[in-house]
């Protein structure tokens, strides 16, 4: 019951993020809303909405291990799973200014994520800190976009949606249902994924990291797809800095704004570290490689597997594993 349940809440969360965006593009259009506000807002919104409502979720179920695991482990999934698949098909070609500007952005939102880490709870005050650099970088993106013009990076977000509800009453009801079963989504999922680490004998932080993670951030892997089959990297590598960008700044931001948030100790033991350094190299590479190309998506998807496998594996079993090929 409890793998139906998350399978079920899985399905939900995909399809409902998928129709909401659209209608709410659909929407922002009608209503003469700019194409880079759309951008920065409603898809940027739509797409980490899964992460939102989960992480929220969990947060006010007692479930802190899911929360962050479920921020943590979807920021590391989208830049290594999403490099590594995507990429074996067609590379994502590094290039442009809004590239520096929003893997900086990435970079200091992290540090201050660890560094509430290190404090051991995310606190209101954190949350207060993250939501206004979030509102900051967005009004700052936006009045750069505007200067670009159609050819901005947000609007080329936009571009890619097409298909849309053609009247506004259509675009209503996208938006609410497709919001109604992202949040029926999360319920099942967290409920279900809480049964299944009880069941199994696994932390509720393990299956936040890997089987909630992935799950909540198919709607991205969808979006990067369709932007990378269509040659459009800037567009690629943008959601996936963005959607990190949003779950750390946004997410943490307001679910910790609703109830602060303890760091559970395998998190701050092992995972925000590597979330940490897979950040900084992937921002770091992605600014001085002309492209990630298919050696580089191996390297990226093979670096996941050893991420989830690691999750699974008895407490220590890795740095045991260090020490003996260092002796």
């Amino acid at each position: 019951m409890s793998a139906a349940w998350i399978f079920a809440g899985l399905v939900l969360l995909l399809l409902g993020a998928e129709v909401m965006i659209r209608g709410a593009v659909a929407m922002a259009r009608r209503a003469r809303i700019s194409p880079h506000v759309i951008g920065l807002t409603v898809i940027a919104f739509g797409t980490s909405a899964p992460e939102l409502f989960v992480s929220l979720k969990a947060a006010l179920h007692g479930s802190p291990g899911i929360a962050i695991g479920n921020v943590v482990g979807s920021n590391i999934a989208n830049i290594l799973l999403m490099i590594g698949t995507v990429g074996v098909v067609t590379p994502f070609v590094c290039r442009g200014a809004p590239l520096r500007r929003d893997g900086l952005v990435l970079v200091l939102a992290t540090v201050l994520f660890v560094a509430a880490g290190i404090h051991g709870v995310i606190e209101r005050w954190h949350a207060v800190l993250m939501l206004a650099m979030l509102v900051g970088y967005l009004l700052y993106c936006y009045r750069e976009e505007r200067r670009a013009g159609p050819e901005s990076l947000h609007a080329k977000e936009v571009a890619e949606f097409d298909q849309l509800p053609t009247s506004m009453w259509r675009s209503v009801a996208y938006t609410l249902g497709g919001l109604i079963a992202v949040i029926a989504g999360a319920r099942l999922l967290v409920d279900g994924a809480i049964m299944v680490a009880r069941i199994a004998g696994i932390s509720e932080t393990v299956i936040g990291i890997t089987v909630v993670a992935v799950g909540t951030s198919l709607p991205e892997l969808a979006t990067t797809v369709v932007a990378a089959m269509r040659r459009h990297s800037d567009v690629a590598l943008g959601n996936i800095i963005g959607s990190n960008i949003f779950n750390t700044l946004g997410i943490l931001g307001v679910v910790a704004l609703v109830s602060p948030l303890p760091i559970p100790p395998e998190i701050m033991s092992a995972d925000l570290w590597i979330m940490a350094a897979v950040t900084v190299a992937f921002v770091a590479l992605a600014i001085r490689l002309p492209a990630f190309n298919r050696p580089w998506a191996i390297v990226f998807f093979m670096t996941y597997v050893l991420f989830i496998t690691n999750q699974f594996l008895p407490a220590g079993a890795w740095a045991a594993a260090f020490d003996i090929a260092a002796n």
